[in-house]
């Protein structure tokens, strides 16, 4: 029996997910989530469970409401990178969830490094 695309899907995020908890104990994770309609990331310290910043296409400020395209990615990934500076972060680790880091994933952590956040 083959598997899904949500069982594929999900145990790429785990395996993601255990190979960075190992890798970067007590550093910040940049969470990202993408849908059909949207894309959205958050800075989580997850010693705490507090989230630190957040930034999302669904906000009118980006100018990108209800897009998902590379643009959109783009501005998503400066404006978390913005936010987490006014926190006083200056480095996190990556998480892509269970997304490949291609196209718009790729776009927002671009955008994000650009914008000075050491990722």
């Amino acid at each position: 029996m083959a598997n899904s695309k949500r069982t594929l899907f999900l145990k790429r995020r785990l395996r993601v997910r255990n190979k960075l908890r190992a890798v970067n104990a007590g550093r910040l994770r940049l969470s990202v989530h993408r849908s059909s309609k949207n894309i959205s990331c958050q800075l989580i310290d997850d010693v705490n469970g507090v989230t630190l910043a957040a930034a999302s296409s669904l906000e009118k400020a980006l100018g990108v409401v209800g897009k998902n395209n590379i643009d959109a990615a783009k501005k998503v990934g400066a404006a978390i990178a913005e936010r987490a500076k006014k926190a006083g972060v200056t480095e996190a680790y990556f998480d892509r969830g269970g997304f490949l880091f291609h196209g718009k994933v790729k776009a927002l952590a671009d955008a994000a490094r650009e914008a000075g956040l050491k990722i």
